[in-house]
């Protein structure tokens, strides 16, 4: 066994891990009083909302992955749509030719808080007062700010002070971002709380569920969401715009239930959401690993899997999105696999090479071109360095940031993972009523027509979050992770392979030195990319660094501990034995159990 950061946790009772203490330990609260899994999911779930709200919020998004005992796994899809009126029409009528990063045009159909509360009807035993105590007593009453959350609100200051005042109002009282360490308050968050769940009422759990839906939904929520949409709002444009969420779009949407995408590798069945998310180019990650793959952790071993991104991540630009079809099968497929895996050489790959399942034409629109050609820049400078993914805004323009996750297993073997993300304190103003912003998860969409990924009024745009669940033998056995955008379907890989391959236990995958590649057109605002790049943890083997150069990567080496925010719960299906694991860096994440 390897030196870890911290110990791979053990026991029979429940397992939670998160990206912030508070909400692995409020989770772990449910459990001791009952709950399930699902149940511990959705009170950290709020509770990530108050406590990284620099990373996540209610009106955000948030795909869930399940694994109820004893039934099939399902993915609960908590991403909202485009509104009606997001037409590529419209944004190119206002002289646009990407969605901005920020600011109401990039808010789709709020998607966290439908999808928490569908989880907790369908899959809970507790009541929406029952899961939502703790995130109101810590909006109420404080909570120990995090470093970054007050690093987050200094680099919009002079943004929330002449334009964005009711997020000034919120972080910055009195003229002071949130300092680390001291308590941080959000009171009109947690009257939003009480008010729902006063006007959800009593009685029959489920109808108070589906009364505090309905009040999200048509209610007195849904009539300031869409107030704040109206609002002309300063973006990353320079331009001061309104959205075009209405009320019948916040009416005519609930998150659904979908079967996941599956692949079978070596006796594990990896389960991810479908060509709406980023999910399946994990899987074809595996599919394109050759029969005997290289030794762990050497040059050879992390060239193969550079260059097998590049190429899923191709596929991923060309294949992937809501608004067509997603030729899934055809991408997984082992003859497909086989030609793309000849493609991989002894020396890094430049161009962005997307393939041709079924012999159809791969369709790239012209940013993506564009930027692969050379003749748009990365759009992020040193955030990549950084280990950075889901975007903070800075005053520069550039982006910074991260997201979250929870996963949860309990004594009866149900099993979660989820990855909420959006509604970034950054991204929109505070609804000045709710105490939360709006998202901006359209950003992701493309404003040219007939992509898989164009931006289409009732479709989802292509989502970067992407939770997964493992099975050995079909039986569920791993639930896991990460922030990161671009970057969460490369670190969970090297994770899952650490674990698969290279025989490490939880912590010690998870503390394991990691790297990602930018060479693809970014998923964010304004949407470069770093063709050849690989940037890396201090702590690989210089000799591996070495060698990745020699071969034609360019290589920048980060921090030590700057690579990946990865949880993880597992179960011993034979013994039952329950076990966690969480990411030392970033200093928030943490597991919990026993």
């Amino acid at each position: 066994m390897q030196f870890t950061t911290r110990p791979t946790l053990s026991g029979t009772f429940g397992m939670v891990s998160s990206t912030h203490w508070l909400a692995s330990q409020s989770a772990m609260a449910v459990l001791e009083d009952g709950g399930n899994a699902f149940d511990a999911a959705v009170a950290a779930g709020f509770v990530l909302h108050v406590v990284e709200p620099h990373l996540n919020g209610p009106a955000g998004e948030v795909p869930i992955i399940l694994a109820p005992a004893g039934g099939e796994v399902q993915v609960l899809c908590g991403q909202g749509p485009a509104p009606a009126g997001a037409t590529i029409e419209h944004y190119r009528a206002l002289g646009l030719d990407l969605v901005p990063g920020t600011g109401p045009l990039a808010a789709a159909v709020p998607g966290a808080f439908d999808a928490w509360m569908v989880l907790l009807r369908d899959h809970g035993t507790r009541t929406p007062a029952e899961v939502l105590k703790y995130a109101i007593g810590y909006a109420e009453h404080g909570h120990p700010a995090v470093e970054r959350l007050g690093r987050t609100v200094e680099t919009v200051r002079t943004l929330f002070e002449t334009e964005w005042t009711s997020s000034a109002d919120v972080y910055l009282p009195d003229g002071r971002a949130p300092r680390p360490g001291g308590l941080f308050r959000n009171p009109a968050l947690a009257a939003t709380w009480r008010r729902l769940l006063e006007e959800a009422g009593d009685g029959d759990r489920t109808e108070q569920i589906e009364r505090a839906r309905a009040v999200w939904r048509g209610g007195f929520v849904a009539e300031a969401l869409v107030r704040q949409a109206g609002v002309p709002t300063m973006d990353t444009s320079g331009t001061r715009h309104t959205g075009t969420l209405t009320r019948a779009d916040l009416a005519g949407w609930s998150a659904t239930y979908e079967p996941p995408v599956t692949y079978d590798w070596r006796g594990w069945t990896l389960c991810k959401a479908g060509g709406w998310s980023q999910g399946p180019a994990f899987l074809q990650q595996l599919a394109l690993l050759p029969p005997q793959p290289p030794a762990y952790g050497t040059a050879e071993y992390v060239h193969l899997l550079v260059e097998g991104c590049k190429l899923a991540m191709a596929d991923r630009e060309a294949w992937y999105g809501d608004a067509a079809d997603v030729p899934v099968a055809a991408l997984l497929s082992e003859p497909y696999n086989a030609q793309r895996r000849a493609l991989i050489g002894q020396k890094a790959s430049y161009g962005l090479r997307p393939g041709a399942p079924e012999g159809r034409e791969p369709a790239l629109g012209a940013h993506a071109l564009a930027v692969a050609a050379g003749e748009s820049g990365f759009g992020a400078p040193g955030a990549s360095a950084a280990g950075a993914g889901e975007p903070t805004m800075a005053e520069d323009g550039g982006t910074r940031g991260d997201t979250c996750h929870v996963d949860v297993v309990d004594r009866w073997g149900n099993m979660v993972a989820a990855t909420p993300s959006g509604g970034w304190l950054q991204a929109n103003p505070v609804v000045p009523e709710l105490g939360f912003p709006l998202g901006t998860r359209l950003q992701m969409a493309w404003l040219d027509p007939g992509l898989p990924n164009s931006l289409t009024p009732g479709r989802r745009p292509r989502t970067t979050l992407t939770p997964s669940l493992a099975l050995r033998d079909g039986v569920p056995v791993m639930a896991f992770g990460t922030p990161g955008g671009d970057q969460q379907d490369q670190w969970q890989v090297h994770f899952f392979l650490a674990v698969a391959l290279g025989g490490l236990a939880l912590q010690e995958a998870i503390d394991a030195p990691n790297w990602h590649n930018d060479a693809f057109p970014s998923s964010f605002h304004p949407r470069g990319m770093r063709p050849g790049s690989v940037t890396v943890e201090s702590r690989i083997d210089p000799e591996v660094v070495e060698e990745l150069r020699r071969r034609g990567h360019d290589v920048t080496v980060g921090g030590a501990w700057s690579e990946g925010r990865l949880c993880a719960v597992a179960r011993d299906p034979e013994t039952g034995v329950l076990s966690a694991a969480a990411n030392p860096r970033g200093m928030q994440g943490y597991a919990v159990g026993r």
